[in-house]
Formats: structure tokens, sequence, C-alpha cells
């Protein structure tokens, strides 16, 4: 089996399955759009395979191979550095919500007093 063949069909699977994802709202359109952007791009650059080990080349990598390892870490610590924002905004959201709580609590416990 060819591995360009190969590389278009694990992104199209993969493509498929973030969509499906979405259609049983599992992930939602906003966090979904950064793999399907992955996706195309894997079948853009596995179509045009000879841009890809150019432009490795120009950056100054002896094989393509590093390059896409490099890339993929890089992503991979792009990725880790956004979701601790989302979850580091949700423990801000979940403070909020607490305290909105708790202050609910205490005026109905001052209504129930009052009656």
């Amino acid at each position: 089996m060819n591995v360009r063949f190969l590389s278009i069909l694990l992104a199209v699977v993969f493509f498929f399955i973030v969509i499906d994802l979405i259609r049983r709202e599992k992930l939602t359109f906003k966090y979904a759009a950064g793999w399907l952007s992955v996706t195309f791009l894997g079948i853009i650059l596995a179509v045009f395979d000879k841009f890809l080990s150019g432009f490795a080349t120009k950056l100054g990598f002896e094989l393509t191979s590093n390059f896409i390892f490099f890339t993929v870490s890089c992503g991979l610590i792009f990725l880790s550095l956004v979701l601790t924002i989302f979850l580091c905004q949700q423990n801000n959201r979940n403070d909020r919500m607490a305290q909105k709580i708790g202050l609910l609590e205490n005026e109905i416990q001052k209504i129930q007093k009052e009656e």
C-alpha cells in the first residue's frame, strides 16, 4: 500500500470521525474547527508531498520525517497550552457559580426565617 494513499485514507477517516462527534453533540464546532483544519492540512500535504519535502529542506531539516515530528511536537505543546487556558477559564466560571449559589441559598434561608 502506498504511503500517500494511506495518509489520505487516515485523514479522511479522521475527518468523518470528527464530523460524527459533532453530529452526536459530543464535540462542539468551536473545538472541532482545529481538528477539521488538521485533517484538511493532512490531506493537502499528502497530495502535495513534494511541497512538504521542499519546505522542510528550506527550513534546514535533512529528513522530512524530522520536520513532521517537530511540527507535531510543537502542535501538541500548543494544544496543551490552549487546553490549559480553557481549563482555567472553566475553573473561574465554577468558582463564580459556586459563589452565586451560596448567595442564593443565603437569601432563601433569610426568606424562610422571615416567614
